[in-house]
């Protein structure tokens, strides 16, 4: 009884922590609990990647609701995105827990590195505070879902990430308005994914849900901070969070 008393105030307080930061960076904190997962506790990256999708799920869904509170979000183009990416979550969800365990984790690193050097090149003019940005084409929307959704479905995590740079760069959208629009679009992702890994067995509740009760108590506190900072330190702070995530990986 002790034991499982130290294990649920541990998985907890992890919770909690990767809830500040997942607020923080509009990520719900699955980027960085994978790789705390595998280090902590010799989960593979299947597995890993499944017991993280716990506390992203219901973060993310509570990160949405707290920064429409302060940038609202265009639903009715995330739900004609949502649309193709739900669909393509499923199928990249689907192919990830098939292939090579070692692969799929090399892949994540590599993905995070090509992030972390796209988003921290330099856009040029930086976006003001209230400038509206340039509306997101309609032809558009399919391509940005499809992309979110498979992202979402093989690394679990990587659809907000695929969307918060190309809305900043490509239509001029503010840090943290874009980092809400990507919590919309990747929310019901989030759960066909956990649903996917789930059946394929790629799930440890046990730590998982003490960890999803942590963050949906602190995520809350992660959005408020995001919008005290600036944008530009915001978005270095995403940076260092890809590359040291990747550098972590690839060292183990």
């Amino acid at each position: 009884m002790t034991l499982s008393l130290i294990s649920f105030a541990t998985n907890f307080s992890l919770g909690a922590s990767l809830g500040v930061a997942g607020g923080m960076l509009g990520i719900g904190g699955g980027l960085i609990a994978i790789p705390i997962l595998g280090l902590l506790y010799g989960m593979d990256q299947h597995l890993a990647q499944g017991t993280a999708l716990v506390m992203i799920a219901p973060n993310v869904l509570l990160g949405l609701l707290r920064y429409h509170q302060k940038n609202p979000v265009d639903f009715r183009s995330v739900a004609s995105i949502s649309v193709f990416s739900m669909v393509t979550t499923y199928l990249a969800a689907r192919f990830a827990v098939g292939i090579d365990a070692d692969v799929l984790h090399l892949a994540f690193a590599l993905f995070l590195i090509a992030l972390a050097l796209y988003f921290g090149w330099p856009k040029g003019r930086a976006v003001a505070h209230d400038e509206p940005g340039k509306p997101i084409p309609r032809p558009l929307l399919p391509v940005i879902g499809m992309a979110s959704g498979a992202m979402s479905g093989f690394f679990t995590i990587g659809g907000g990430l695929v969307v918060v740079p190309a809305l900043v760069s490509l239509f001029r959208m503010r840090q943290t308005r874009a980092q809400a629009t990507a919590l919309a679009l990747v929310v019901p992702g989030a759960f066909i994914a956990l649903a996917t890994y789930g059946q394929a067995g790629q799930v440890d509740w046990e730590t998982g849900l003490p960890m999803a009760l942590g963050g949906v108590l602190s995520v809350s506190w992660g959005v408020h901070l995001a919008h005290q900072l600036p944008a530009p330190l915001l978005r270095w702070l995403f940076c260092a969070v890809l590359v040291g995530t990747a550098a972590v990986m690839l060292a183990t």
